[in-house]
């Protein structure tokens, strides 16, 4: 007889925790059922494994994945990530909440995902450029400017998406920059894409610091991830006046309760590759920085950072998600009810895709907008965005995730209705 091994019930997926969201969002809606079929699976998902030869001449096959939710609003949007942790069911989560995202902020996409499973950072330039020049050949048959257009993501920046346009415009025969965005300026880059997520989470911020009482001068700040868009958004909160006391990276985080200097912490790190360690700082792990008191926490790591284990210790008052899917559901509920006001991913960081959206309308028309009509231009979606949500949550008395939710969801739905099915 065999002995009997104790189950041990699996974690939740970031599919799941997706899913679980739209459901919420979806009973407080009463959507029909055959919607909610539709707007719940993705219209498709696409596996490639690929070899590419690394510099040791040695050739490896990498695995990666391009996901496309919905086109009910329009061709697919979203980025594409490099990192070891990558799956299926994340990339499939990520390219829901980028529907939801398009739609809250009313810019006429639906959603998409894709990602590579490697660690672009023990990899060299020339193995990086080969990888995403196979990758973006293996997705070719889907990615397009009228149909998937990608971006960058986690690990991925201006020269991926350069590699990525030329690779696509060769097999074209012609270059298409509109195909890609977050690209260099000299390719067909917009103007405020590089700071566009950090800039939208900080319009939000400031709207949001109104609901809660928060004056902005008095305030202070925590920011996990320290990548670009924390680096960013640190840097506007002490533009606003706001005393930022501790930010982390992958590899911890530093804190002083009389203020951090964002400017010499982004030197500090391009020098060593860490803000840990840096002069005037006390040293703390990621764990301890999302558990201090501050009044703004902005999460800009990776998801499920905010879970029902921290939760019930945090003490802010307010979080804007820069991250995508950093807080569960369940974490939601013990914040939201301690009164912590949560400006949920899919509006907080919706400035990245919003200006990527400005990138695409100038690479179709050929004709560029300078970073003042484009911050202009940005500041009042965002500020639009936030007013249309919380007016939602009022009206229903929901919290602003479900709010959003149920706002996208709705525009989703009232699209795919009007459009019909086919055939």
């Amino acid at each position: 007889m065999e002995p009997q091994v104790a189950r041990v019930a699996a974690e939740p997926s970031a599919f799941d925790m997706a899913l679980q969201q739209f459901n919420a969002a979806a009973d407080k809606l009463n959507l029909d059922p055959g919607l909610r079929q539709i707007l719940s699976s993705c219209k498709r998902e696409f596996t490639v494994h690929f070899p590419v030869r690394l510099d040791d001449g040695t050739v490896k096959v990498f695995t990666g994945y391009r996901i496309e939710h919905n086109f009910a609003r329009g061709p697919a949007k979203g980025g594409i990530r490099f990192h070891p942790q990558v799956d299926i069911e994340e990339v499939k989560a990520l390219a829901m909440w980028m529907t939801w995202k398009c739609a809250v902020v009313g810019i006429p996409y639906g959603g998409a995902k894709g990602g590579v499973i490697c660690n672009p950072k023990t990899m060299s330039m020339g193995e990086l450029e080969r990888l995403t020049r196979r990758y973006t050949t293996e997705i070719s048959i889907l990615i397009g400017p009228e149909r998937d257009i990608p971006a960058p993501d986690v690990n991925t920046n201006p020269q991926i998406m350069a590699w990525l346009m030329d690779t696509y415009s060769m097999h074209k025969g012609y270059s298409v920059p509109a195909v890609t965005t977050g690209k260099p300026l000299a390719i067909g880059g917009s103007e405020g894409r590089n700071e566009a997520t950090a800039r939208g989470c900080i319009y939000t911020v400031r709207e949001a610091a109104k609901v809660q009482g928060i004056d902005l001068k008095r305030a202070t700040a925590v920011v996990q991830g320290f990548g670009n868009a924390g680096a960013a958004a640190a840097r506007f909160l002490a533009e606003d006046g706001v005393k930022v006391i501790a930010v982390s990276d992958s590899k911890g985080g530093v804190f002083n309760p009389n203020g951090l200097n964002p400017w010499e912490l982004i030197r500090f790190k391009e020098e060593t590759g860490s803000v840990v360690g840096a002069p005037r700082t006390e040293r703390i792990s990621n764990e301890e920085l999302l558990e201090l008191e501050c009044d703004i926490l902005i999460p800009a790591a990776l998801e499920k950072q905010i879970t029902a284990k921290n939760a019930p210790r945090m003490k802010t008052k307010l979080i804007a998600e820069a991250a995508n899917g950093p807080t569960t559901p369940e974490a939601d509920e013990i914040l939201t009810a301690k009164g912590t006001l949560i400006v949920p991913d899919i509006l907080a960081n919706a400035g990245g895709v919003t200006v990527s959206y400005f990138e695409w309308v100038q690479d179709l028309m050929a004709f560029f907008w300078t970073v003042d009509e484009i911050n202009q231009k940005l500041e009042g979606i965002m500020q639009r965005s936030f007013r249309d949500v919380k007016r939602m949550a009022d009206e229903y008395s929901v919290n602003m995730r479900v709010a959003a939710n149920m706002l996208a969801i709705k525009r989703v739905a009232d699209a795919t209705l009007i459009r019909g099915i086919y055939p």
